[in-house]
């Protein structure tokens, strides 16, 4: 049986190319409430690897790793968020994102193993990051809260994706496709990162 690993390689190549053309973090058509917050992780692909990326990993580790990541990582983006609305500065939030989905993707990857805490202590750093960039770019037209909300429901919905590509495979080939979707996610981070740098 062919290794699926190259060829979902292969698949991606094509998003990793265009993810430099796309970025997430330029307030563009952020101008309403819950919608434009549950959109904006959907529709920008730095946040797509890196929330789908949490969900892989979390399915990966399996045990309470499957529900204890998809709840740090948006309880620490909120946290990241008020920083950002504050106006908190903190360095390198563009290359910190872009390495979220590097750094995660190869956890996947490498199918590395890790303690619930660790984990946790990963994904919320990255959390701080992800959630700083939306609270500084957040507009005074309305209410923060329902745009907060809604990026959170978005970005549990793309954890939500992340676990159940995770706990589909059941076979060596399964595990190896969901090990290339972790490298798949590490290429588009380094994209982006490439894009940032």
């Amino acid at each position: 049986m062919p290794n699926p690993f190259p060829r979902s390689l292969m698949l991606v190549l094509p998003v990793a190319m265009i993810a430099t053309q796309a970025g997430a973090h330029t307030g563009d058509g952020i101008d309403t409430g819950f919608a434009s917050g549950f959109w904006h992780p959907i529709l920008g692909w730095d946040h797509v690897v890196a929330m789908v990326a949490v969900g892989l990993w979390a399915a990966s580790l399996g045990g309470r790793a499957v529900w204890a990541l998809p709840m740090v990582f948006p309880l620490v983006m909120v946290l990241g968020g008020i920083l950002g609305v504050m106006a908190v500065p903190i360095p390198a939030i563009e290359t910190g994102i872009a390495l979220s989905g590097v750094v995660l993707g190869l956890l996947v990857a490498l199918a590395v193993r890790a303690p619930v805490w660790a984990a946790a202590g990963i994904v919320g750093v990255f959390a701080i990051f992800h959630g700083h960039a939306h609270g500084t770019e957040l507009p005074q037209a309305f209410s923060p809260y329902g745009y907060a909300l809604g990026f959170v429901v978005g970005t549990g919905l793309l954890h939500a994706v992340g676990i159940g590509i995770g706990l589909l495979p059941r076979s060596g080939a399964g595990r190896a496709a969901v090990r290339g979707a972790g490298a798949a996610v590490a290429l588009v981070g380094a994209a982006f990162l490439a894009g940032v740098a």
